[in-house]
């Protein structure tokens, strides 16, 4: 049986290779290619400028799509890749290969859904080139002639998105002053909607619907005229290294109509999500215009509908929104969805109104908010500053919501503001809350201003009608708040005293500690409150530097102090830095493939085939097959079934046999990008699976 099941390994691994490179491909765009008659679009070369059928790439990506019979569908395949080079690409009415649209109806000329890969270790991918090496020219994607977004994801699972931008060349605001009388804003910002030439504009960056396991990574989404990303019903979303700027109505948008309920893991990392609210202009990238409700708008950074799902936020920022900063009071709807919220080292303000609102379960750790609400105010790029809705719904640094039963923790962070009060907390569902809600507020500090909206008075520590957090508060700081009650200073662990903060005016606030300052050493310990504590601060600098833990959000002499927060630039910041992605790994055990077509060296009777080229189970050049999918799952399986009736009639059965040997048949892997599941360990940041010993890297044997 040992020799039977060493003699298979090598074909079954052959097999699959196979079943793999039958079924995957990669089509490129560039700049200086040719259209689908002109070019395959399967080698990353240009155009040559006269034949047909040519080794090159597509000049757009609506080359990428067949429009028989007047309706565009993708030439990929599910698990295919397309590659975009750098450059500028416009999208809509008027671009190469539109010719299945028509003037009056130009709001639906955009990309198909992309299809979805057939499962998550194969997803189709849809990636601007140098998305492996830090993104450095992600090409532009850019939406003209009202088209309703720029990319399609409805439907769309096992998907991934990265190193784009997504614009639009106006400054227009769609729908903008609907109802100018009173509010002296300006109608003509408004985009043309009815007649075309309807100019170059596109309403939304991405929209998705029923769409699950899916990644955006290394986006920036800026400009448009409605909203950057439009989308519900999503589960097990993972979106890294995006920035969502200066759209007109709002940033992220979950509402979609009707059922918008998330479900899964909703993953958000090294986020951004500023200015929205704004026009922005072109070719500038300032912002202008910014309006919000009064004046007929909305202006959220991050908004939801009722909605489901385990929210996790790292490392992000929210600020000079022109309403709330990240609104997540619909997460858990009216209590009828499973929900969790965790916040960490995440940073907001200069919002309209609140900088961060919750709901439901929900722990918010080493994190800054910063109600800075009346950043509008008399700013050259506020449209009607004296209507516009200034520190909005009370402007609080975080509003808290229960939903009956749950717990809500905060924890070593920094809270400082000029609105009605810091702390908003009331039960989700009024009514349904019934006593067992706890909120905790701990190893924290409290800092607060004039109130903007009554200048004769002074921002409130904590409204807390319910008294959910009467016996939670301890271990803070607090200074300039007033209380409504009792002092929390009134003996205990919380203190009142200035925190001698490195910065502590709002628009250039920097809550770093200085020498000296009454809130080191004297938190909470790293690990108590059931391991809330973090032993790391916002900066991701360690905790405890002294005798112990610093309240607030940053542990003083972790490290170098951070500069002091500059006043808010005149306009949008500039991309962020995006870090590089990890280099892919073609193979689960990093076997050598000098020529990159993805046989291992050891197997491959064609060295030197390019990975551009396609090329069967050996790494010879060989035509893509049009056997589908399902049907070569199908033959691997009869295949498979026939040779364990052959080992069987050999009298060893293969169940009994498994028993007694522990030889492992060949692991493959079809793609090169970090599979997500069991089995997996880090290797330089990256996932892939766990090695067998010696299970692909063999020639024979």
């Amino acid at each position: 049986m040992k020799s039977t099941l060493m003699a298979l390994g090598p074909a079954l691994m052959a097999l699959a290779l196979f079943v793999c490179t039958a079924r995957s491909a990669t089509y490129y765009i560039r700049i200086d290619g040719g259209s689908s008659d002109q070019c395959t679009g399967l080698v990353d070369a240009s155009y040559p400028g006269t034949g047909t059928g040519l080794p090159c790439a597509w000049s757009h990506p609506f080359w990428a799509l067949s429009a028989a019979g007047g309706t565009a569908a993708w030439k990929l395949q599910g698990g295919d890749t397309l590659m975009i080079g750098a450059g500028s690409y416009e999208m809509g009415y008027g671009a190469p290969n539109t010719g299945w649209c028509d003037s009056a109806g130009a709001f639906t000329c955009h990309l198909p859904s992309l299809p979805s890969g057939p499962n998550a270790l194969t997803p189709t991918r849809l990636l601007g080139q140098g998305y492996n090496a830090g993104c450095p020219s992600p090409p532009e994607l850019w939406g003209t002639q009202r088209t309703d977004f720029i990319l399609n994801l409805s439907g769309t699972s096992h998907a991934e998105v990265a190193c784009l931008e997504l614009t639009d060349h106006s400054q227009c605001i769609e729908f903008f002053c609907p109802d100018p009388g009173g509010t002296g804003c300006s109608p003509s910002v408004a985009c043309e909607r009815d007649t075309y030439p309807y100019g170059p504009w596109a309403s939304t960056g991405i929209f998705a619907r029923d769409s699950a396991d899916l990644r955006l990574q290394n986006l920036n989404i800026h400009g448009l005229a409605n909203q950057g990303i439009w989308a519900g019903r999503l589960a097990d979303w993972t979106v890294e290294d995006v920035r969502i700027a200066a759209n007109g109505w709002a940033g992220w948008n979950g509402d979609i109509g009707g059922d918008s309920s998330n479900s899964g893991s909703m993953v958000f990392r090294r986020w951004t999500v500023e200015w929205n609210g704004c026009g922005e202009s072109y070719p500038g990238l300032q912002p202008e215009h910014c309006w919000e409700q009064v004046l007929g708008g909305y202006g959220d950074g991050v908004g939801t509908g009722a909605t489901g799902g385990d929210w996790l936020i790292e490392d992000s920022l929210f600020r000079y929104n022109t309403s709330d900063g990240l609104d997540l009071l619909y997460v858990g709807g009216d209590a009828q969805y499973a929900s969790s919220i965790v916040i960490r080292q995440s940073l907001a303000f200069a919002n309209a109104g609140d900088q961060m609102k919750v709901s439901g379960p929900t722990q918010v750790v080493n994190s800054v908010m910063i109600s800075h609400c009346s950043f509008f105010d008399g700013k050259s790029f506020t449209e009607s500053s004296g209507v516009f809705n200034h520190c909005r719904a009370g402007g609080s640094a975080l509003a808290l919501n229960p939903q009956p039963g749950s717990v809500i923790d905060v924890v070593n962070s920094t809270l400082a503001g000029e609105g009605d009060c810091l702390v908003i907390a009331e039960c989700r569902v009024p009514g349904a809350c019934n006593g067992t809600e706890q909120i905790r507020l701990r190893n924290s500090l409290f800092l607060g201003y004039t109130d903007y909206l009554q200048p004769g008075d002074t921002t409130c520590f904590l409204y807390d009608p319910s008294g959910f957090a009467d016996t939670g508060v301890s271990y803070n700081l607090f200074w300039g708040a007033k209380f409504g009650g009792t002092s929390p200073c009134d003996g205990g662990n919380n203190l009142c005293q200035d925190p001698l903060l490195v910065n502590d005016t709002l628009a250039a606030f920097d809550g770093h500690l200085q020498t000296g300052s009454p809130a080191l050493d004297n938190g909470l310990p790293v690990g108590s409150l059931g391991g809330l504590v973090p032993s790391d601060d916002r900066d991701g600098n360690s905790r405890p530097v002294g005798t112990g833990v610093d309240r607030g959000a940053y542990e003083y002499g972790s490290g170098s102090l951070a500069t002091p927060t500059p006043s808010p630039p005149p306009g949008p910041s500039p991309t962020p830095t995006i870090s590089a992605s990890p280099t892919a790994t073609p193979w689960p055990c990093d076997c050598p493939d000098a020529d990159g077509d993805g046989v291992p060296d050891a197997w491959d009777r064609c060295p030197g085939t390019g990975a551009s080229q396609y090329t069967d189970s050996s790494g010879c050049p060989g035509a893509r097959l049009s056997t589908p999918w399902p049907s070569i799952l199908v033959s691997l399986i009869l295949l498979l079934s026939l040779l364990g009736l052959a080992v069987r009639k050999r009298g060893h059965p293969i169940s009994n046999q498994s028993r007694t040997h522990s030889h492992t048949l060949p692991m493959v892997s079809c793609r090169s990008f970090p599979p997500r599941g069991a089995q997996l360990q880090t290797d330089a940041g990256m996932l892939k699976p766990v090695c067998p010993a010696n299970n692909c890297c063999f020639s024979s044997g």
